[in-house]
C-alpha cells in the first residue's frame, strides 16, 4: 500500500482546486459568458452508508464416519440442508478531525438441526486526525495485518478468516490505537508506525486469551523500493510474545508476489498418544506463507499460495487422533449409549479449521469468458500437501443486475480415511446465494 497515494490527498487537492477554479474561470471570462458556481457541489458529505442483505441456500452431503461428524452430531444425517438469511450495515461520520465508523452484522439460519440467530457489532470506533501524519482510533476495531490472500501468520491480532471467503467482514476487537505517518522522496518512499493497546477482560475481548492482561502490538510499515513491509511485534500475558515480517511487491503490471514469517514463543501442543493419553509440547514454532497474484491479459486472475502451519500436526499426528475416535464411537456403540456424544480430550486443538503443518492454496476466476457480460467463473482448491486430501471449489458469479450477486458454488471434499479432508463432516455442500448491496 502506498501511503502517498491515500493520505496525500489533502494536500494534493489543495494544490489542484486553485488551478481548477482557475480553468474553469478563464475560459467563461474569455468567452463573455455568464457563470455562476455553486460551492456545494464540491462538498463531500460527512457520512457514508451502505452495506448487504443475502439469502443462501445450502445442501450439505454428510461424512457419517468422519471424525468431525462423530464429535459434532449425536446422529448424524445423510444430508443437511440450511437456509440462512443475512444482513451487514456499515457506515462513518466525520466532522472536522473526528470520525466514528461501524460495521453491524445479523443472521438468523434455520437447518434439519433447528434454528440459531446472531446480532453483533463487528465495529465500532471513533477516529481523531489532528495532523495529517497522526491518526488515532477508539474501540472495537477489526485488524488485517499480513499480506497473505487465504492465511495470515503474522496476523497476531487478527480474526482467523475462512480461506474459503478470505474477502467477507470479521468481527474486531475493542481496542486504542495510535498511528503516525511519514512520506520521503527517496528510496524510502514511507514510513508509519502503529501501535495497538488491546486489554482483555472479562466481557472485553475474552475470547482472545487470558483474561486480567494488557497486551500490545506494533506495526512498522516501509515502502522501500517499491516494496510494502512490515515488521510486527506483539507482547502480553494474554498470548504469548510474538514477532512477525511481511511483505508485498510488483514484479511487473500484473505479477504481485508476497510472503510472510511469523515466529511464536513458548506455545503448547496438545499430542494425543495411541493409548489415548496426552502430553504437552511446549516451544517457539515457526509458520511462513509466499503467494504470488497474476493477472492475465484474458483477466484470469491467479492465486496461489504456500502456507506451512508451524502449529500444526503431521499426517501420523493426525491419523492417531482419528483411530481414538473411531475407537471411542465403537466403544460407545457397544456400550449401548449411542445418544452420547464421543468426547476425545485435546480434540480441540485437532479439530480446529487447517490443523495441519503444509497447505497449498490456489484460486483462479475468469472474467467475462467468451464475452458473456457480467459473469465469473472461479475454482479454488486447499490441498493438504502431508496427505494429499482436499477441497475443490467451482463457482459462478452473475452480477447482471444492478447491485445484485447471484453466487452458485459447489464445494467437493475427498481424501483418503484418517487424512485431513476425509474426515470432515461434509461429503460436499452445494451453494446457492442471493445478495443485493445498498
Amino acid at each position: 500500500m502506498n501511503f502517498a497515494d491515500s493520505r496525500g490527498y489533502p494536500r494534493l487537492l489543495s494544490l489542484l482546486f486553485p488551478g481548477l477554479l482557475i480553468g474553469i474561470f478563464v475560459p467563461c471570462i474569455a468567452s463573455g459568458e455568464d457563470f455562476s458556481l455553486e460551492l456545494t457541489e464540491f462538498e463531500k458529505k460527512p457520512y457514508t452508508l451502505g452495506g448487504f442483505a443475502e439469502i443462501k441456500w445450502e445442501r450439505m452431503n454428510i461424512r457419517e464416519e468422519g471424525s468431525t461428524t462423530l464429535l459434532n452430531l449425536h446422529d448424524p444425517p445423510s444430508t443437511l440442508n440450511r437456509l440462512t438469511t443475512s444482513m451487514q450495515f456499515k457506515g462513518s461520520y466525520t466532522k472536522w478531525i473526528a470520525g466514528f465508523n461501524w460495521l453491524a452484522a445479523g443472521y438468523a439460519r434455520q437447518d434439519d438441526l433447528g434454528w440459531a440467530d446472531s446480532l453483533d457489532l463487528y465495529e465500532g470506533y471513533l477516529t481523531l486526525h489532528p495532523r495529517p501524519a497522526i491518526n488515532g482510533a477508539l474501540g472495537k476495531k477489526a485488524y488485517t495485518w499480513g499480506k497473505g490472500y487465504a492465511w495470515n501468520p503474522v496476523g497476531f491480532i487478527n480474526r482467523t478468516k475462512d480461506p474459503n471467503n478470505p474477502e467477507e467482514a470479521l468481527e474486531g476487537y475493542a481496542t486504542a490505537e495510535a498511528e503516525w505517518i511519514k512520506s520521503f522522496s527517496g528510496a524510502l518512499q514511507n514510513i508509519a508506525f502503529t501501535s495497538v493497546v488491546l486489554p482483555v477482560e472479562r466481557n472485553l475481548n475474552e475470547d482472545f486469551g487470558a483474561e486480567g492482561h494488557v497486551n500490545l502490538a506494533a506495526k512498522l510499515y516501509l515502502l522501500y523500493f517499491d516494496t510494502d513491509v512490515d515488521f510486527i511485534v506483539y507482547t502480553g500475558e494474554s498470548r504469548t510474545d510474538r514477532f512477525g515480517f511481511d511483505f508485498s511487491r510488483n514484479i511487473t503490471t500484473n505479477f504481485e508476489m508476497h510472503g510472510e514469517i511469523a515466529y511464536l514463543t513458548d506455545i503448547d501442543r496438545p499430542i494425543l498418544q495411541q493409548d489415548g493419553g496426552i502430553s504437552v509440547e511446549t516451544g517457539d514454532i515457526t509458520s511462513a506463507l509466499v503467494g504470488i497474484r497474476h493477472l492475465s491479459s484474458q483477466d484470469l486472475t491467479s492465486i496461489v499460495e504456500y502456507y506451512y502451519n508451524g502449529d500444526g500436526y503431521s499426517a501420523k499426528e493426525m491419523s492417531i487422533f482419528h483411530d481414538l475416535v473411531d475407537d471411542a464411537a465403537a466403544q460407545r456403540t457397544n456400550a449401548g449409549d449411542d445418544d452420547l456424544p464421543v468426547t476425545i480430550s485435546g480434540s480441540r486443538s485437532y479439530t480446529r479449521p487447517y490443523a495441519g503443518e503444509n497447505y497449498l492454496y490456489a484460486r483462479f476466476s475468469l472474467k467475462e469468458p467468451f464475452d458473456i457480460l457480467y459473469f465469473t467463473p472461479a475454482m479454488t482448491t486447499i490441498i493438504n500437501l502431508d496427505d494429499d486430501s482436499f477441497s475443490l471449489t467451482p463457482e459462478l458469479i452473475y452480477t447482471g443486475y444492478t447491485n445484485w450477486e447471484l453466487r452458485l458454488r459447489y464445494a467437493i471434499l475427498e481424501g483418503d480415511p484418517g487424512s485431513d479432508f476425509g474426515e470432515k463432516q461434509n461429503r460436499s455442500r452445494l451453494e446457492l446465494r442471493l445478495r443485493y448491496f445498498f
